[in-house]
């Protein structure tokens, strides 16, 4: 078995990222046999689609890098590399362009989610985004991928585009990549409005508890996220149509590795002036180990580059193979 998954350089990780992703991935990692790998790498190549300056990537890399192995992923245990340190991707990713369909491309719903409007106006990166993504499961035989709703069209694309490859040259290159749908995987919402997903791009810091956040500053987000006058029902169920309150007993119910039911079993008939002091503690004993972690990573950057090399040469060795017999396949003479 062998596991890729990727997340963009952002700095910075999130509470959502954190439930949603992260918590995943190293379980997975803490799982895996001897037999099995694990490949997490940051997606910095991806994130050339969005205008950023020199200094700001190289430290949103680094952080991330930091932010990771501070949220458990071990980089002995598992591969932890950054894209552009890993040139086969961008070199199987414009092989594969030849393979991609701009019919396949034109259906991808989060292109048209992301330009709107502005079709025009978007880059060339941003509409083949998604074959650099086939590009990363593919490079490395990757057998499974976890995937969230937003990913599942682009993990089809990928195998689509190894179908057609493979088709064409008459060769048994790629593997077919699964998804893996995480057991409890949590959709974490904005603290300000429960139908969004909680994001950095938010331009209100109070929308998100950030990794870095401190002690207070975790409980002051808290106690002022947006929710109703009404008081905690029973059972879950009594949440519907109440998204901000949904959205907090979830986060309340996956930290203590409860159910919803029984979270809000603890608190029925009580009001958020009696929940959201009880959440904040939750939060800030689970986060505190993460961000202590953290902010001493950051601070040696030869330290966080020596972790990412070292992810690259064994990327790097793992992806050759693929790479080599991608190019023989079509011919083209090396």
């Amino acid at each position: 078995m062998r596991v890729l998954s990727g997340i963009q350089p952002t700095g910075n990780l999130h509470l959502g990222n954190y439930l949603g992703a992260i918590r995943n991935w190293v379980r997975m990692q803490d799982e895996m046999d001897s037999e099995s790998q694990c490949f997490f790498f940051l997606a910095d190549m991806h994130s050339i689609t969005v205008h950023e300056g020199r200094e700001a990537r190289i430290r949103n890399v680094r952080d991330m890098a930091a932010a990771l192995v501070a949220a458990g992923i071990d980089p002995d245990r598992s591969v932890l590399f950054n894209q552009a340190r890993v040139p086969a991707h961008a070199e199987l990713c414009w092989l594969l362009n030849g393979t991609a369909r701009i019919g396949w491309l034109n259906r991808m719903t989060q292109f048209k989610d992301k330009v709107g409007k502005d079709r025009e106006g978007a880059s060339i990166g941003l509409f083949v985004y998604p074959v650099l993504q086939a590009a990363d499961i593919l490079l490395y035989n990757a057998t499974h991928v976890p995937v969230g709703e937003d990913q599942k069209q682009h993990l089809e694309l990928a195998r689509d585009i190894a179908t057609k490859f493979n088709t064409d040259f008459g060769i048994d290159l790629f593997t077919m990549p699964a998804p893996i749908i995480p057991k409890e995987s949590a959709r974490i919402m904005s603290l300000r409005d429960g139908s969004a997903k909680m994001s950095k791009s938010d331009p209100s810091d109070m929308s998100r508890i950030n990794l870095t956040d401190d002690d207070d500053a975790i409980m002051q987000k808290v106690k002022k996220a947006k929710t109703d006058p009404e008081p905690l029902p029973e059972m879950a169920e009594g949440l519907a149509g109440r998204p901000e309150a949904n959205n907090l007993v979830g986060i309340f119910a996956t930290l203590t590795g409860r159910t919803p039911d029984a979270v809000c079993a603890d608190f029925a008939g009580k009001g958020f002036g009696a929940f959201k002091p009880a959440l904040g503690e939750v939060l800030v004993e689970t986060l505190r180990p993460i961000r202590e972690r953290f902010l001493e990573l950051r601070t040696d950057d030869a330290a966080l580059d020596a972790i990412l090399d070292k992810g690259a040469m064994r990327a790097a060795a793992a992806a050759e193979p693929t790479l080599r017999a991608a190019y023989d396949a079509m011919g083209l003479m090396r």
